[in-house]
């Protein structure tokens, strides 16, 4: 049974899968005995969109003393959102000023987002992440989905390696929100691109297409998936402020109804694929069903809000305790009972 963590965008919305994750890995390490147990440990691949790719990427970056092990617990992972949250989603009076009457293109400078990203990940790559992983992007001059893989980086190098800083800039290059990322791979190639939640806010769809394409042999019935989103917005639109608004005002509220829309559907499709199979078990999706509690907005970062998300994730540990005893008993189970792993096929091919 091959493994997949999914981890939504949903800006600094990260909080509530931050949350699930911390205890998760709280409940690995007591089921397991281990004190050392880590995610890392008990899933075969990891995905990952704007906020939900950060949080792949700080529970894969390896330590400077252990290669073979995690930099970062789960709870440290989430503290990037609730130590730096503030900071990465403040402008200046002015800025707002301007912004708000569509003088600007984004509504925040890059730069604290760039220096938090940079203190975090230094000079580690995409190559060195612990496990298989994609986080999406999109490249805004081609046209075209990107996604960065562990395991492509290994295998054709420099070309398609990239710093870990600007794999995670890209990614949370939210339209209107960020600049877009102009990044650059090992190899000094050019790639401008754009937040992946334009295409899959939920990546598990993606994430599910590339663990069969790697396992040929494998069906849909030997991969099991756990979803962590960021909360599904319920938040109505008024039609004649949509109609008579400029279209940079409701630049953000489209944003949110295109990566909401997209995120349902992936969200649908593998309910319905999986149900087909007779194996609904193996797909778990968990995301708060309401927002009311918090303000919903990508970018609505203070110290209030941060707090309210923080007890939003909290009741989501206590209202899932059930499914994440479940889930951790099976993950200690079969990882006990595994053999060990070769490497994957698509680590020597040329994909």
């Amino acid at each position: 049974m091959k493994k997949i963590l999914s981890i939504d965008g949903g800006g600094i919305r990260g909080i509530i899968p931050g949350m699930l994750l911390a205890a998760l890995e709280r409940r690995l390490k007591r089921i397991s005995e281990n004190p050392d147990a880590a995610i890392v440990d008990y899933f075969d691949f990891f995905a990952g969109t704007s906020t939900g790719g950060i949080l792949t990427c700080l529970l894969l970056c390896p330590h400077e003393q252990d290669p073979s092990r995690p930099k970062y617990s789960a709870k440290e992972a989430l503290d990037i959102y609730v130590t730096h949250g503030s900071d990465i989603f403040k402008a200046g009076f002015f800025r707002r000023l301007v912004a708000k009457f569509g003088l600007l293109s984004e509504r925040y400078p890059s730069t604290t987002l760039e220096h938090v990203l940079e203190s975090y990940f230094g000079e580690y790559k995409l190559s060195q992440l612990l496990k298989p992983c994609i986080i999406t992007a999109y490249n805004i001059e081609l046209r075209k989905t990107h996604f960065f893989r562990q395991q492509t980086a290994i295998v054709r190098g420099d070309p398609r390696d990239f710093y870990l800083r600007d794999v995670c800039r890209a990614t949370s290059a939210a339209p209107t929100y960020f600049s877009v990322a102009e990044i650059y791979s090992m190899s000094g190639t050019r790639y401008p691109l754009l937040d992946g939640g334009v295409f899959a806010p939920n990546p598990s769809m993606s994430a599910l297409v590339e663990v069969t394409k790697a396992f040929n042999q494998t069906k849909i019935n030997d991969i099991s998936i756990l979803s962590l989103g960021t909360g599904r917005s319920r938040k109505a639109y008024d039609y004649e402020h949509f109609k008579e608004s400029r279209a940079i005002s409701i630049g953000p509220a489209l944003i949110d109804i295109m990566m909401s829309g997209a995120a349902e559907s992936s969200d649908f499709f593998l309910q319905q694929l999986y149900r087909s199979t007779g194996k609904a078990e193996q797909y778990i999706r968990i995301e708060p069903s309401s927002l009311h509690s918090i303000h919903e907005e990508l970018d609505a970062a203070s110290h209030n809000n941060i707090q309210k998300l923080i007890a939003l994730g909290d009741r989501m540990v206590s209202e899932n305790d059930e499914l994440l005893s479940r889930i951790v008993k099976q993950l200690v189970a079969d990882k006990e009972n595994s053999l060990p792993k070769g490497p994957w096929r698509f680590l020597s091919s040329k994909g």
